[in-house]
């Protein structure tokens, strides 16, 4: 599962599609908290992410999300710039 990006203790990635099932997301971990983020609405879709990391990933993905579905579908990752 590549590391597409980390910022304030919170690590994004994304699985490889064939693993995956839609709708497109993302997955951040903070410490023993991990939570599953729809890219096209921002909301979680599972997990237990503390709120202030949810808000924070929630920024990012919103930021990013261009960058995240087009990676979604090609699966070429790359690294995304951290939340600032």
């Amino acid at each position: 599962m590549p590391i597409l990006s980390n910022f304030y203790g919170i690590v994004i990635k994304m699985y490889f599609q064939q693993s995956e099932h839609n709708p497109p997301h993302i997955h951040a971990i903070y410490g023993e908290s991990v939570g599953t983020i729809d890219i096209n609405t921002g909301k979680m879709l599972e997990g237990d992410l503390p709120i202030r990391a949810l808000k924070m990933a929630q920024e990012w993905v919103k930021d990013n999300k261009s960058e995240l579905l087009n990676m979604w579908n090609t699966q070429e990752f790359k690294k995304l710039k951290p939340l600032k």
